[in-house]
């Protein structure tokens, strides 16, 4: 997990499109700038960015999902849920589910828990836009690749 660089999965351990899921994990840093004023001498990441880490773990399982045909962007978080606070050296387990994919739209549940202990959840929908119309598909593909998205999916019918 690179905080300030919001690169908020580390691996993408498996992809079921057959039951539209997809888990990941991640470990937080021990030390990064964000820390520096959330909190000074108490440091917590902040909750915005455990919605951005359920949020990439959904544009994943959208991405997959669709195969790469449209780039998923962030559109509304609903009934977020904050349970516990995530201190640094964390490892995270992250959970999207997909409720709907299509239209131009996706809705995801996504959960992050930690050695067992719900840390979030919410639902989120997201915007999809065909990769023609946004400059990102090379980027989100190799990203993808970096994380195992493909090795996941591979295997995976739906």
């Amino acid at each position: 997990m690179l905080l300030e660089y919001f690169q908020m999965i580390d691996r993408i351990e498996s992809v079921d499109l057959t039951a539209g899921r997809l888990t990941a994990r991640s470990v937080v840093p021990e030390k990064s700038p964000v820390f520096e004023g959330h909190f000074p001498g108490y440091p917590l990441v902040p909750g915005v960015l455990l919605i951005e880490t359920m949020a990439q773990a959904s544009g994943f399982l959208v991405l997959a999902a669709t195969k790469f045909a449209a780039m998923p962007f962030l559109m509304s978080v609903d009934g977020a849920k904050m349970r516990s606070f995530v201190e640094p050296s964390a490892e995270l387990e992250i959970e999207a589910l997909l409720e709907h994919e299509g239209s131009g739209f996706a809705v995801t549940k996504a959960k992050i828990a930690s050695g067992g202990k719900k840390i979030c959840d919410a639902q989120l929908k997201l915007r999809t836009v065909a990769f023609d119309q946004v400059p990102l598909g090379e980027i989100v593909r190799k990203r993808a690749e970096e994380l195992g998205l493909m090795a996941a999916t591979a295997g995976s019918e739906k």
